[in-house]
């Protein structure tokens, strides 16, 4: 596909860019090599191709939940520096 520097310099005005000649130009070459590979991508026979969101199938792909025993509250409060009935007691943060 054939595209103008001034398609090129419309694009750069919507986006805020200043370009040079030189920057227009080679702008211009690989916005038609990336026009051109859709065009060709359009040639595809796509007909009974499902349309889809992601490259892979998988859906949820999660670990189960499992519930397992952890430590008591009373192997936790030995491990802690101070503790007060039962609770973990910790410098004051706020003045």
């Amino acid at each position: 596909m054939d595209i103008g520097i001034k398609q090129i310099e419309e694009v750069a005005s919507l986006s805020r860019i200043k370009l040079t000649d030189d920057e227009k130009e080679i702008f211009r070459e690989q916005m038609a090599n990336i026009l051109g590979y859709i065009e060709k991508l359009n040639e595809l026979d796509t007909d009974g191709v499902q349309p889809m969101a992601y490259a892979t199938s998988l859906n949820n792909v999660f670990r189960e939940d499992k519930q397992k025993s952890s430590f008591t509250r009373q192997q936790l409060l030995k491990l802690c520096p101070l503790s007060a009935n039962g609770f973990f007691k910790v410098p004051k943060v706020l003045g």
